[in-house]
């Protein structure tokens, strides 16, 4: 079966992203052929495009994606043609109107959600439930710092840190963006273009400094997150959205007051069959409450997935990004 595929021959800028025909096989042991009807547009595709995590050529981009599945390969229970499915993480390739999936890492969509949402919050969802509930279980009146908290996956956590009951102290590249940040649920904002904005962070947490530190930022803000955790707090860098962070001298971490730093990813908290189907239940339930909602920014057809990449880089984007097939 040949399907349209935006594929990269080379590293670089989004003028590499080419749409091509690839042909699929039939599906494997263990796989379904899942028809996609909208994909989700994350900073990691942006860090496979450009080399920065490398990845074989030539490269399939995309970890997340909605759709309908239209094939069962050998083995497969519990699915069939038909059933709405999304997944993210794990392996490239949903950036394109068809694939293969093995079929013990897709989640089930409920009836009541329609498929750009789940497309536009399941990675940046789950990425969220496993860093406010599991890398550091946040806790009903805990001050906490999440950058770029007017962007997708940092609005996502401030609604949720919100529903927890914390305290967020959300931060933002622009005075533009303060006001996307609050709605998310931040309770202060600092900008963190503003000289000494870790002192202001202090400030607002009684001048102890904050538990835990949510950095999906990368180079621009690692120092002074650092600088905005109370002693034996945690710094989560989770993220390279400005760079990748330039290595860190250990010493640094004690200079600041025995402090812990983490460099997770979604793929080893839901690493398990497991885990996969908790975490997607912990988001759904969140989403269902209505304590978190979708905000997709902008559409693009599949063959503009360039022009996705340029938005997504810009950083002028204060939701989420679809591709649609």
């Amino acid at each position: 079966m040949r399907v349209q595929a935006i594929r990269i021959h080379e590293t670089g800028g989004p003028e590499v992203l080419r749409i091509e025909e690839v042909e699929i096989p039939a599906p494997g042991a263990g796989e379904v052929r899942i028809r996609h009807t909208a994909i989700g547009v994350n900073f990691i595709d942006t860090y496979h495009r450009s080399g920065l995590y490398k990845q074989a050529l030539p490269l399939v981009l995309g970890q997340e994606a909605a759709g309908v599945v239209e094939a069962i390969g050998e083995g497969v229970q519990g699915l069939k043609a038909g059933d709405r499915v999304a997944y993210a993480g794990g392996m490239t390739g949903a950036y394109a109107t068809a694939r293969n999936y093995p079929a013990e890492r897709l989640v089930p969509l409920p009836d009541w959600i329609d498929d750009r949402t789940a497309a536009s919050l399941l990675l940046k969802g789950m990425t969220a439930e496993y860093l406010l509930r599991r890398t550091h279980p946040v806790q009903k009146g805990d001050w906490i710092v999440i950058h770029a908290a007017a962007g997708a996956t940092g609005g996502i956590m401030c609604q949720w840190a919100k529903f927890i009951g914390a305290h967020v102290i959300g931060t933002v590249g622009s005075e533009g963006k303060i006001a996307v940040a609050e709605a998310n649920g931040a309770e202060k904002v600092v900008v963190t273009a503003e000289e000494n904005w870790p002192a202001k962070v202090r400030d607002f947490a009684s001048g102890a400094g904050v538990p835990v530190v949510y950095d999906g930022v990368g180079a621009a803000t690692f120092d002074g997150s650092l600088q905005c955790l109370e002693t034996r707090g945690l710094m989560v860098s989770f993220g390279n959205a400005s760079g990748a962070v330039p290595p860190v001298a250990i010493s640094k971490l004690n200079e600041r007051g025995s402090l812990y730093l983490t460099r997770p990813k979604l793929a080893d908290y839901v690493a398990r069959h497991k885990e996969l189907m908790e975490s997607a239940a912990a988001l759904f339930d969140v989403i269902h409450r209505g304590a978190v909602k979708a905000t997709i920014a902008k559409t693009f057809p599949l063959s503009d997935a360039a022009e996705a990449h340029r938005a997504i880089e810009g950083r002028a984007v204060t939701g989420s990004i679809i591709l649609l097939p």
